[in-house]
């Protein structure tokens, strides 16, 4: 995790359009130059949060702030109307937190013919440098796309074409029995908790993976890599 710490090192940073994953501000912090940070960052599209002088204190480990801590991402995010234009195939990641399991879903992504990846401000791995290490290099090739709220993106992927399918261990209907139209969306949500439930109301269509084993759910990841290469093989007769 890259840290930048102080006003002019975070300004400069966010002038120079460098990937950034947040900008965190103590709580109190006042002025002209504390506002020109969030201006920039709102013109960015970096988010901005508002955290106890500790918790900066902690991030910084010792040097000084000024109130203002930017964390760096491994890349720069791409915008969804270009990674949306002309893609077969998007996977959205809902609630996905262990930047392990981004990673790998980004390489295995990649590899089933997949357009890009799309995670929310809040609630998500960000793309850190253990992330960037888990997906073996395929972030240089798939664009990431960050969006505020993934139920609206889903209604507007939606309104473009998209037919949207949520990866739910609970429904009856089978990955491997349903046709996947396109354009197509993937939905996966966290291991475990799965999608939330305002997200499953957005989806066109839940299947799930059958399981033989005591284990009521497999890696987010491993999921990930059976129903994508399940589409790519529907698709691409098992070849990219």
């Amino acid at each position: 995790m890259r840290v930048l710490t102080g006003i002019h090192p975070v300004r400069e940073a966010l002038r120079a359009n460098r990937p950034l994953e947040r900008v965190s501000i103590a709580k109190g912090a006042a002025g002209a130059k504390i506002q020109e940070v969030i201006d920039l960052c709102r013109t960015a599209g970096v988010p901005v949060r508002f955290e106890s002088r500790e918790a900066l204190d902690r991030l910084a480990k010792g040097v000084p702030h000024q109130g203002v801590i930017a964390i760096g991402a491994a890349q720069k995010y791409a915008e969804l109307d270009h990674a949306a234009s002309g893609a077969k195939l998007l996977v959205v990641l809902d609630g996905v937190e262990d930047p392990h399991n981004l990673g790998a879903i980004v390489r295995t992504a990649h590899a089933a013919g997949a357009a890009a990846v799309i995670i929310p401000e809040r609630r998500a791995a960000p793309l850190t440098e253990a992330a960037s290490r888990a997906a073996a290099g395929a972030l240089e090739h798939l664009p990431v796309v960050r969006v505020t709220n993934v139920s609206r993106t889903l209604e507007q992927l939606k309104e473009q074409g998209f037919w949207v399918y949520g990866l739910d261990e609970r429904v009856d209907r089978l990955y491997s029995a349903v046709d996947f139209h396109l354009p197509t969306v993937l939905v996966l949500g966290a291991e475990g908790a799965g999608l939330h439930e305002n997200v499953k109301k957005h989806c066109d269509v839940l299947l799930r993976i059958p399981m033989a084993g005591a284990v009521s759910s497999l890696n987010v990841s491993v999921a990930a890599g059976i129903v994508l290469f399940e589409w790519n093989r529907r698709n691409h007769g098992g070849s990219s």
